[in-house]
């Protein structure tokens, strides 16, 4: 199957509308629920047949493009987004190589999924709760370790940081992604241009 950069910039915004989120929620507690809840439906459409599939659409994805806009326009008003975005996808590259926790994450995906289907919504807190503990359990202990700062009153919650590990889990997802469409750190230097067209075209 060929992939076009239209599909590597939906995988770029999976991963900077997760992050979003991450950052979000480590600064106020409160995340916005249907963007969550794309980001964990992403992670079970393991077999999906596009990456438009893979999260229900471009428009599931507005808050991550306008992310990507602003970036490649030096718009961007969170300096730390892109360099939580940058650890993100250098951790894909040391957790593909890994195949003990790719094949620990794959099966504790498909638990949390029977678990999301038993209770009838993906982003249920006990769900959360179960990828959260399975990155934590597997991909945390990869290097580079993505380090999340925010408000020590809310990070100190098991809940905030079951979904931030959850969602960090979702990064992960769309930075396979990104790789598996052909996606290179070579394209944000060469491919700048082609990049932010295909932004401008999803988000009309």
């Amino acid at each position: 199957m060929s992939f076009s950069v239209d599909d590597r910039v939906l995988a770029l915004a999976g991963i900077a509308q997760a992050l979003q989120q991450v950052r979000r929620i480590a600064e106020t507690g409160h995340s916005e629920a249907g963007v969550v809840r794309t980001a964990i439906d992403s992670v079970f459409r393991i077999d999906a047949d596009s990456p438009q599939a893979i999260y229900g659409g471009p428009a599931q994805l507005a808050p991550g493009l306008r992310l990507l806009h602003n970036y490649f326009r030096n718009q961007g008003q969170d300096e730390i987004l892109p360099r939580l975005a940058l650890a993100v996808l250098q951790l894909e590259r040391t957790f593909v190589r890994n195949y003990d926790v790719v094949s620990a994450v794959s099966e504790g995906i498909a638990r949390a999924q029977r678990q999301a289907s038993e209770l009838g919504d993906s982003a249920h807190p006990d769900v959360l709760a179960a990828l959260g503990a399975l990155y934590a359990d597997t991909i945390s202990h990869l290097k580079p370790r993505v380090m999340v700062q925010g408000n020590p009153h809310y990070l100190g919650q098991a809940g905030v940081i079951a979904e931030i590990r959850a969602l960090l889990l979702a990064a992960v997802r769309s930075a396979v992604l990104w790789r598996q469409t052909g996606g290179q750190y070579w394209d944000f230097l060469l491919s700048r241009k082609a990049m932010v067209e295909a932004v401008d075209r999803h988000l009309r």
